[in-house]
């Protein structure tokens, strides 16, 4: 694989790096995770709609600028770097995007991206059940058929963003007869439907970071099932496949992140001691973020070559799930006691005890890395399941 980039992706990156530095909030945006934040990064997707910076790798008919995959990485890259806001539709365009070119219809795509791309609609994931978890095809939320219309009962919960989402994409069981991944079917429901009622629920930091889903008899469309009935599967495994791969977690967070911490080292060690042990904790951190990079663009180079992810999604989720927890634990070592302050006026903010906590559910969405394993166990190793 050659790892040099060509002129015209330098041009690319450089461009990148020229808007953001013009065009980011000189103030940081409310948490997306509270009503006034939430709208504020709307407000945020939009303005990178308009500059068509929202979907850099998307067709230019529903604004993007079709670049490749390198490109979007590198975008990605500066994206982080710059300290920009975070992306509150990250369900829809890195997890539901890729789904919709995949499955969806012509329909379907004209409906649904336009409004993604530009945060007039954003989109919550309603996926995971309480008696559920990571096995996902255990769920048992139902969707009757009823002439035109699916009717829906059952409970999911964890739902990113779905306290204050406009859509959401659910896996539901249509086939009341069918077990595991047989019957299900993959649908997409407003989040404003009757007979959907949404409750929040905190999170670590106490805000209402996820909504738990009630469905009681409400009505769906059959316009807005993605896939066939009974593919909910196959299009989910889609899904799942950007969710633990180089969608959702581009390697841009995690350098950016590495970078950080080196410059937290820097300045506590100018002014007192710091354990020699830390330092290298530091290095190992820095050197993996940068390794994940690199296999990430190799996974790219691959992708563009034909071939696909498969396995080595799980992979990527493993590593990266598990990076991110030691590069904010490593941040709280060098802090000592001052890394438990989270106010305003702690070190950077207290950003890195919340980014330890936000951290910490890594290793479990997105498919728990019990789970990850044991993919990577019987279809990387080849062992057998037990």
């Amino acid at each position: 694989m050659d790892l040099r980039f060509t002129p015209e992706q330098v041009a690319f990156r450089d461009e990148v790096r020229t808007w953001l530095a013009e065009n980011i909030p000189d103030e940081p945006l409310p948490s997306m995770d509270t009503s006034e934040g939430f709208e504020a990064h709307r407000e945020w997707e939009r303005v990178l709609f308009d500059a068509r910076w929202s979907v850099v790798n998307w067709p230019e008919a529903y604004g993007g600028r079709e670049v490749g995959l390198v490109e979007w990485l590198l975008f990605e890259e500066e994206y982080y770097a710059s300290g920009a806001p975070g992306r509150v539709n990250t369900n829809g365009i890195t997890l539901l995007g890729p789904t919709l070119f995949a499955f969806g219809t012509q329909d379907q795509r004209d409906r649904f991206l336009p409004g993604m791309a530009s945060g007039d609609e954003i989109w919550a994931q309603g996926w995971s059940e309480p008696d559920s978890g990571s096995d996902l095809a255990s769920i048992a939320t139902k969707a009757v058929r009823d002439g035109d219309h699916f009717v829906l009962n059952g409970q999911k919960t964890w739902c990113s963003r779905g306290a204050w989402a406009d859509w959401l994409f659910c896996l539901v069981r249509t086939d009341p007869g069918s077990e595991r991944h047989r019957g299900l079917s993959y649908l997409l429901v407003p989040a404003d439907s009757p007979g959907l009622e949404r409750r929040t629920v905190g999170r670590l930091d106490g805000e209402p970071a996820f909504a738990e889903l009630f469905f009681d008899g409400c009505r769906v469309h059959e316009a807005n099932l993605l896939g066939r009935e009974g593919q909910g599967w196959s299009v989910a495994m889609a899904t799942t496949s950007s969710e633990r791969g180089l969608n959702l977690r581009a390697p841009g967070r995690f350098l950016a992140a590495a970078a950080r911490l080196a410059d937290l080292y820097r300045r506590v060690s100018a002014e007192h001691d710091v354990d020699p042990g830390v330092l290298d904790q530091v290095v190992r951190a820095w050197t993996a973020a940068d390794a994940y990079r690199w296999q990430t663009y190799a996974a790219a180079a691959r992708l563009q070559a034909g071939g696909d992810l498969g396995a080595s999604a799980s992979m990527m989720k493993v590593f990266w799930s598990e990076l991110d927890v030691e590069l904010h634990a490593t941040a709280l070592r060098l802090l000592g006691s001052h890394g438990e302050l989270v106010a305003d006026d702690a070190v950077d903010g207290g950003s890195w005890m919340s980014g330890y906590l936000f951290a910490l559910a890594g290793p479990i969405y997105a498919g728990t890395n019990e789970i990850q394993r044991n993919i990577i166990a019987e279809r990387v190793l080849g062992l057998p399941r037990k």
